[in-house]
């Protein structure tokens, strides 16, 4: 088999493949023995069958078939061993079905769309701006409110908070006013309600202040924009019927529950940071600003990268590409592409394509890898963080690893999980690699700069 190159320009060649029979005939004849000893054929016994009954049936198709791999095989060899970067796979010049009648030679032509070399620089003398968030006194006070809310204690309170939750009965109204009566009346005896959680202020201020045996005459439709799920759960009734739910409803109070935040000291300190984290209210508050920062990093983070790739598609981003070659290939694989769409579709498609070329130099130069314990490593941030949601901040390790390997188990989210870990040792590697000029600016400061940009 012989393959030939011919250069258009930088970026655009066209491959010739020219076959001669020599190439595939001991395939098919060794495919066609095969075909022999497995197939039922009528009138013979497995492995009986002669050659030119064989051929007779069989050989067109197992010769398309043989000829279509050895040149796909051949292609791809070809550009494996001459270290070509193809945009794409290689765009055959024409479609047509073999003659195998008249024919033994066939020649194959494929046009090649080339990635372009780009020549990035990327060291010391590069400056890249990183605005980094700087923890206010207000911010490490909002985190410990929230946390020692959140690790406080449930306790009867004496009247209703903004966060309290409230049991007690409740009767649905008459439009008179009056409590509703009969078998078809709606009357929850153990109910309760959060009014923190309503999405009417109106209805939640209706609660505040008010003590046990006061009676509340307010709206579980309004509560909830009438979702029929939360009615349903509140009114315990089932959803068919918490749909036709409008009117007024009474509450009389029969107990308020109250949250009294956690005070400082080793048991809350083990809760939030783990055993022997954090030993006094010294380490306590450094311990709240790292938390904080890195709760923020992820937004100077989002800017870095939008910063950088704006520097890097400007720099090098006025490149040559195989336009003309890359369209037909797209045409190709992509039902919703056509001669006639192409040219409107491509000016939207292009500038990913150059960033993702410009990413997959970048990652070139600083040899970047994602081995499997970089995928574990982060998938257990991911398992820490759900669970921290919930408010498990201090889970085992065992317990984090195995939840990561689940996520990890999953084909389509570890596919995901392989870009974004890919982009943050991208983005790493890229800041090891120039200076950054670290800038630290109010919460505010930081909203302005990435409005702007």
């Amino acid at each position: 088999m012989e393959i030939t190159k011919q250069d258009f320009d930088a970026v655009s060649s066209r491959l010739t493949v020219n076959v001669a029979e020599g190439d595939y005939k001991e395939k098919v004849n060794e495919e066609l023995k095969k075909i022999g000893k497995t197939h039922n054929i009528p009138g013979f016994r497995k492995g009986h069958v002669p050659a030119s009954q064989l051929n007779r049936m069989f050989g067109k198709q197992v010769t398309s078939d043989i000829i279509n791999r050895v040149v796909y095989d051949a292609v791809f060899k070809y550009l494996q061993d001459n270290k070509l970067n193809v945009l794409g796979e290689p765009v055959p010049v024409e479609v047509k079905e073999l003659d195998l009648v008249n024919q033994k030679d066939f020649t194959f032509e494929y046009d090649l769309a080339l990635a372009p070399a780009l020549d990035i620089k990327l060291d010391k003398d590069v400056k890249l701006e990183y605005v980094k968030i700087a923890v206010s006194d207000e911010m490490l006070n909002e985190q410990d409110t929230a946390l020692r809310k959140r690790f406080g204690a449930q306790v009867p309170g004496e009247e209703v908070e903004a966060d309290a939750l409230v049991k007690g009965a409740i009767m649905e109204l008459n439009e008179d006013g009056s409590v509703k009566e009969g078998d078809d009346a709606i009357q929850v005896v153990n109910g309760i309600v959060a009014p923190a959680y309503f999405k009417s202020k109106e209805e939640a201020d209706k609660f505040i202040g008010k003590k046990v045996g006061d009676k509340i005459v307010f709206n579980p439709s309004a509560t909830c924009d009438g979702d029929a799920a939360e009615l349903s759960s509140m009114l315990q009734i089932d959803k068919e019927r918490a749909t036709g739910v409008k009117g007024d409803f009474q509450l009389v109070i029969s107990e308020i529950i109250v949250v009294r935040p956690a005070e400082l000291g080793e048991e809350y300190y083990t809760n939030v940071f783990g055993k022997d984290k954090v030993n006094n209210e010294e380490e306590y508050r450094e311990a709240l600003k790292a938390m904080i920062s890195a709760q923020l990093s992820g937004n100077s983070e989002a800017l870095f990268r939008i910063d950088t790739q704006k520097y890097l598609v400007d720099k090098y981003g006025d490149m040559q590409l195989p336009v003309t070659v890359l369209k037909r290939w797209l045409v190709n694989r992509n039902e919703e592409l056509t001669d006639e769409n192409i040219d409107a579709e491509y000016v939207k498609i292009e500038p990913d394509l150059k960033w993702q070329l410009i990413k997959e130099r970048v990652a070139e130069l600083a040899n970047v890898k994602i081995e499997d314990e970089d995928l574990r490593s982060y998938a257990k941030n991911i398992a820490a963080q759900q669970f921290a949601q919930y408010g498990m901040t201090n889970m085992p390790d065992e317990t984090i690893a195995k939840y990561a390997e689940n996520i990890l188990a999953d084909r389509n989210y570890r596919s995901r999980l392989v870009q974004e870990v890919g982009d943050i040792k991208l983005f790493d590697a890229i800041k090891n690699l120039v200076t950054l000029e670290v800038k630290e600016v109010s919460l505010d400061e930081f909203k302005k700069i990435a409005e702007a940009k």
